[in-house]
């Protein structure tokens, strides 16, 4: 057995029937040429005969006596995994076309996983239009993160078109690393040398922590420093308390385009994604009359996952940044946006990467303690919305000669946060995905058409027309 992370555990914390805590993925395949009719029924099968479930498809949560209740439970390997509950085959109305997906989608991500099995489920979706199928995959957060999930997918399809006979997703395991002195058994003795070398390694960082809270402090006293500090968001539309029934929207755009935006404005790609939403945000509050004087905040997740990590834990750490929704001139919204986010990576720089952990921890613990403590949803929110920008595969990939045409991260919400934007990059094309709350946001789809207008109106203002032009042939 293997203990959970503080991290981890924590999503397991603060799940409820309102705020389930699983992540998902929804990739769109396109049929290969000359497939016969039974070819997503014979893939299901082969799917459910797989022999050998991987860590962590294969794992359970068990809670061992006293010590497991109080510090995390453990993981334990499900001996009698039951695929044909895990991996499901359903299908739309012939012709399905994006909306009668979207909606099917939302319907699956509201339901929350049952905890006496394995974290997980896989639906097959057939029938949507121009010969496509859909493959919906969610996961409990306190098993994986965007960045590990995105890698464990990618590693189960191939750059191939012929080749056939793949395995599913849950009989891969992640890559390995070399064992380390911090990788320990399940045990008593385990547990409290690890929670010794914890205290140790926080009391060795204690005074840079310090460091970076007061940072934080004086920067709530002083917005104009332009390091963006928890709770100074307003309390907006998107900060109250949700219902555990989903939305989910997507959208796609150019990559090629976004990062020729980013390099003529001087921003990164993720200034600009952060600059997309925060535009659809402004334009969607001010229809609903409900647009805060003050700016948005966004807490956006960064990977501190080295490269050679093929782990499944949750490993990130978080910064706040200004949505400077508050200006209406497009141009001075990105600049204000820029400068909030390289103020927020400046802060997190200034920390040793040994205490990135506990810093995360003290900065989402107000967060953590909101919703363990019912306040969530109630007072002012420690961040306005959620945006994450999570780095995909390249290459055009393929399963089962099926080949995968976009790729959708669905995210989790909670009280407090009733929006969650996440972005997903593949072959080209960075994938947006929209999930939020059906009853706090009923007519959430527009944001995935004003960040379209959004970036059509930046492209006007930065780009000459002779590169729009250039732009526009290149789109084509």
């Amino acid at each position: 057995m293997k203990r959970l992370g503080t991290l981890d555990a924590s999503w397991l914390a603060v799940e409820s029937e309102d705020t389930p805590m699983h992540v998902g993925t929804l990739q769109i395949f396109s049929l290969p040429e000359g497939a016969p009719d039974t070819f997503l029924r014979d893939m299901v099968s082969r799917m459910k005969e797989a022999g050998d479930v991987a860590p962590p498809w294969g794992c359970k949560l068990v809670w061992p006596g006293f010590l497991a209740r109080v510090v995390a439970p453990f993981w334990k390997i499900d001996k009698n995994i039951d695929l044909d509950y895990h991996v499901r085959h359903s299908a739309l109305p012939r012709p399905g076309g994006e909306r009668e997906l979207g909606i099917l989608v939302s319907r699956l991500h509201s339901h929350p996983l049952d905890f006496s099995r394995p974290l997980w489920e896989c639906h097959v979706i057939e029938g949507l239009e121009n010969n496509r199928f859909g493959l919906y995959t969610k996961m409990h957060h306190s098993m994986i993160d965007g960045i590990s999930g995105v890698r464990l997918m990618q590693r189960v399809l191939t750059t191939d078109p012929d080749r056939r006979n793949m395995a599913p997703p849950w009989t891969v395991r992640p890559q390995q690393r070399r064992a380390t002195k911090t990788d320990k058994e399940a045990s008593v003795p385990a547990a409290i040398s690890q929670a010794m070398d914890a205290l140790k390694l926080q009391a060795d960082m204690a005074p840079r922590l310090w460091q970076a809270g007061n940072r934080l402090v004086h920067s709530a006293r002083h917005p104009e420093d332009g390091l963006t500090a928890p709770f100074t968001g307003p309390v907006s539309l998107l900060n109250h308390r949700v219902t555990g029934q989903r939305r989910f929207a997507t959208q796609h755009y150019p990559l090629d385009k976004l990062k020729t935006l980013a390099h003529e404005s001087g921003a990164s790609l993720n200034d600009l994604v952060l600059y997309l939403c925060g535009s659809a945000l402004r334009r969607f509050l001010l229809e609903q009359g409900n647009l805060p004087e003050a700016p948005l905040t966004a807490g956006i997740p960064v990977n501190i996952r080295p490269a050679d990590d093929q782990g499944t834990g949750t490993q990130i750490s978080f910064m706040i940044a200004s949505l400077a929704t508050d200006e209406a001139e497009p141009l001075n919204r990105l600049q204000q946006i820029k400068t909030s986010t390289r103020r927020a990576k400046e802060h997190l720089q200034k920390l040793p990467r040994s205490a990135l952990t506990q810093y995360t921890m003290l900065l989402m613990s107000p967060y953590i303690l909101q919703l363990l403590s019912g306040l969530g949803g109630r007072m002012r929110p420690v961040f306005n919305v959620t945006i994450s920008n999570v780095p995909g595969p390249e290459r055009t990939l393929y399963y089962e000669g099926a080949k995968l045409e976009a790729m959708y991260p669905v995210s989790l919400i909670a009280h407090g946060g009733a929006l969650n934007i996440t972005c997903l990059s593949y072959a080209g094309s960075l994938n947006f995905g929209f999930t939020g709350c059906r009853d706090t946001l009923p007519s959430m789809q527009k944001l995935a058409v004003y960040t379209g207008e959004a970036l059509d109106e930046l492209e006007a203002a930065i780009l000459p027309p002779k590169k729009r032009k250039s732009a526009e042939k290149a789109k084509k």
